[in-house]
């Protein structure tokens, strides 16, 4: 991953991006959820699987954003 420098600000450009790719894999996913099989979409719409990847991804991107480490001055 690119480090930032010192004092730079995130701009629009890099907020578009990061949004744009958060739409895109939401679109991956409903259009790969659209092409299972109902008895598979069945277990995906209708378990407690979708909250337990939910967690599971959370706990991951804390756990990388708490150890990142801060630049030295």
């Amino acid at each position: 991953m690119a480090e930032r420098r010192p004092g730079r600000q995130v701009g629009w450009r890099e907020v578009l991006i990061v949004a744009a790719a958060a739409v895109g894999v939401v679109l991956g996913a409903a259009i790969l959820t659209s092409v299972l099989p109902l008895d598979l979409q069945r277990v995906i719409f209708h378990t407690p699987l979708l909250i337990g990847i939910l967690i599971a991804v959370t706990a991951l991107v804390l756990w990388r954003v708490a150890s990142r480490h801060s630049p030295e001055p």
